[in-house]
């Protein structure tokens, strides 16, 4: 199982990356949930915001797998524990290059390596379109797109 995705985004990769990695951008891109993360290989990275358990409520936790500034962004890929009882069974891997064609920015994403049975598949392919549009439209135009929620 594999989700791939292409997107052109009219900026440069500075400004993907920073509606990436911002906290302050990434909550909105990600549909709620701001990155937090030392950006250490081999560490923690989760996305956290508003939710079940208050404001600090975990929705994605894994390892940071890869970083590079304004070029790559890869980790393990979990649902949080107010989501799913068995949320550290439930696994994938998200990869996010970006990379300088003209001037606009090629965003390449992939999230495969799903175990087996995984019911987050089918929801995360919906998902995934919404949230590359905000990260298009927040850097394009410095806003989230309105979902209605």
């Amino acid at each position: 199982m594999k989700l791939e995705y292409v997107f052109y985004i009219g900026t440069s990769p500075e400004q993907v990356w920073d509606v990436l990695v911002n906290p302050e951008k990434s909550i909105k891109a990600f549909l709620g949930g701001a990155i937090r993360s030392t950006f250490q290989v081999g560490d923690d990275i989760e996305f956290v915001g508003p939710g079940a358990d208050g404001e600090d409520t975990v929705h994605i936790y894994g390892k940071l797998l890869q970083y590079e500034p304004n070029r790559l962004l890869s980790y393990t890929d979990h649902p949080g524990p107010s989501h799913y009882a068995e949320h550290a069974q439930m696994e994938s891997r998200v990869i996010l290059s970006l990379e300088r064609v003209g001037g606009c920015t090629k965003l390449h994403l992939i999230n495969d390596q799903w175990t087996e049975n995984n019911p987050l598949f089918q929801k995360t392919e919906q998902y995934w379109w919404m949230i590359l549009c905000n990260i298009k439209t927040m850097a394009e135009a410095g806003k989230p797109l309105d979902f209605g929620f």
